[in-house]
């Protein structure tokens, strides 16, 4: 057969049969897309997915909440403000917060490339680099959560104005803590094993892939992406608006 006749024959459509045969041979003909990705990487795309639509709920409700009160919504500015002995700044704390979590997403690129590339020491530090910032991050979250309910912010009350400003704040960036907590203890645990090699040797447990691959890094990247992806959001809308 000529290429002019087979390239025209497969631009015929295909005829689908009918019923629920045509319909399930139409759906697992989109397996190809899926062939060369591995079965860890595809389950955290599903997870992230769910995941954005937990958080989008979340900001959603807080919009709304905000945008429907009839109640004065506290000066966020005012109430996330800290003194270093002079004037108040405003959004300093959460400026660097946002700065640390931000820069935590390069250092675990690079632990990926160089996972890859399996350079189990630079991997494993930049690693450990990503999980401190992500720790440093939730330190200064539980910093600026003490400071709010030493001024009387609880999730059913708030002294500086509309009672919805507690329940939002904690169950958002309390949510998103806990995301950024986990992603810390994981790394932690990937990082280990990098380190002792148990990537190269195959050796049996969690978190163990083929030998010699080195793809659970970028999984637990894809993770890490998505937390401080989510945080600006978080920012853009809670903290900005």
């Amino acid at each position: 057969m000529s290429p002019q006749k087979s390239s025209a024959a497969a631009a015929q459509p295909v005829e689908l049969k009918p019923g629920l045969i045509g319909l399930a041979e139409d759906w697992s003909s989109d397996q190809r897309a899926f062939k060369n990705v591995s079965w860890g990487k595809a389950m955290m795309w599903i997870f992230l997915l769910s995941d954005t639509f937990i958080f989008s709920v979340f900001l959603i409700s807080y919009m709304t909440a905000r945008m429907s009160t009839a109640v004065d919504w506290p000066p966020v500015s005012e109430i996330f403000a800290l003194s270093f002995g002079g004037d108040p700044i405003p959004l300093v704390l959460i400026a660097i917060m946002t700065f640390i979590l931000i820069t935590s997403s390069g250092t675990m690129v690079l632990a990926v490339n160089y996972g890859y590339r399996k350079d189990r020491k630079k991997t494993v530090i930049l690693l450990l680099l990503t999980a401190l910032m992500g720790a440093s991050f939730v330190g200064m979250q539980a910093l600026e959560w003490s400071k709010l309910i030493s001024d009387g912010v609880r999730p059913w009350e708030n002294p500086f104005g509309a009672s919805q400003f507690g329940s939002a704040f904690f169950m958002i960036t309390g949510f998103h803590g806990f995301h950024v907590s986990v992603g810390v203890v994981f790394l932690l645990l990937i990082a280990r094993k990098v380190w002792r090699g148990d990537y190269d040797t195959e050796k049996k447990g969690f978190f163990t892939s083929r030998k010699g691959n080195y793809e659970i890094v970028e999984t637990m990247g894809l993770y890490w992406h998505f937390v401080d992806l989510v945080w600006v959001f978080i920012f853009a809308f809670f903290y900005l608006w």
